[in-house]
């Protein structure tokens, strides 16, 4: 490890492999504050289909990034990278260490790769040209502008389509994200789990969603959600559980979407792998914890 560096935890991997937990497990033992990387729990109100960490489950250990915003508004990659940025170095003045946690590839690389990103304006009438348009269109034209983004999106979410090709158009070539190095050390860990295991996982998570004992279940949920002025439209940008969600909907879509997030993670060399399912498991918490310890002036909890 560099020790010059002041060291930044990142656990990532698909939905429903545990980062959660180990991340409340590594902060209540290094001293460490969680900062959320999900692109959709950062609003207000998008608890039960987003699968938002409860406050029981936090045992205590200090979350941010979580309930920003208010759902009617759009937040951008940009404000969360500004945000966690802020957030890490507060963290660190008090002697705590940062743990990033989630599974949107985009945020995290957004903070560990020092990407810089370019200042785009919003472009109504653009974007009332494109919004007529079907996914699979929108995705074509993208896929014309911007190939790398276009092996990195969900082509399935017309919000981020429209904003890609946005940017593509304003800056007249494809987009070139520049990088500068970054000034912390990052200590990714990746959770994966079998495919079996997983796909019981989800199918249990999502069960749960529509369980009326889950904080009143998903369809109560979007009650809440609509009664509070959200759109339909709107509702359907939050992703596939708040637009007229079914148990079969949601895993199909859910399966969907972690193929999507492991295509983004496998990209990334820095990540070092780790089966959450494994016996051996519990051993990698206690080998890194034994490491960290070392490499670290972390105050532990508890």
């Amino acid at each position: 490890m560099d020790r010059k560096k002041p060291k930044v935890i990142v656990i990532l991997g698909q939905t429903a492999t545990g980062k959660s937990a180990l991340a409340v497990k590594l902060a209540r033992k290094i001293g460490g504050e969680i900062i959320s990387a999900d692109s959709r729990q950062v609003y207000k109100g998008l608890d039960v289909g987003t699968g938002k960490i409860t406050k029981k489950e936090m045992k205590g250990m200090s979350h941010h990034l979580l309930d920003v915003v208010s759902p009617k508004k759009k937040f951008t990659v940009a404000e969360y990278k500004k945000l966690a940025e802020e957030k890490i170095k507060e963290i660190i003045a008090r002697g705590n260490t940062p743990i990033i946690c989630g599974g949107t590839g985009f945020y995290i690389d957004a903070i560990t790769k020092g990407i810089i990103l370019p200042e785009v304006p919003p472009n109504n009438k653009l974007r009332k040209i494109l919004e007529k348009q079907s996914t699979e269109k929108l995705f074509k034209i993208l896929q014309k502008l911007d190939k790398n983004r276009a092996k990195s999106i969900d082509k399935f979410n017309k919000v981020r389509l429209v904003r890609a090709i946005e940017i593509a158009k304003y800056l007249g070539k494809v987009p070139k994200i520049t990088q500068a190095t970054p000034v912390y050390k990052f200590i990714k860990i990746g959770l994966f789990l079998p495919k079996d295991i997983l796909k019981k996982r989800m199918e249990k998570r999502v069960k749960e969603m529509f369980n009326k004992k889950n904080h009143g279940g998903l369809l109560n949920e979007i009650k809440k959600l609509k009664k509070a002025g959200i759109s339909d439209k709107r509702l359907k940008e939050l992703g596939f559980e708040y637009y007229n969600p079914t148990y079969e909907s949601v895993v199909l879509e859910t399966l969907k979407y972690v193929k999507r997030q492991m295509t983004w993670f496998k990209r990334d060399k820095e990540i070092k792998w780790f089966n959450a399912s494994s016996d051996h498991f519990p051993l990698f918490v206690t080998g890194f914890l034994e490491q960290f310890a070392r490499h670290s002036i972390a105050k532990p909890r508890g």
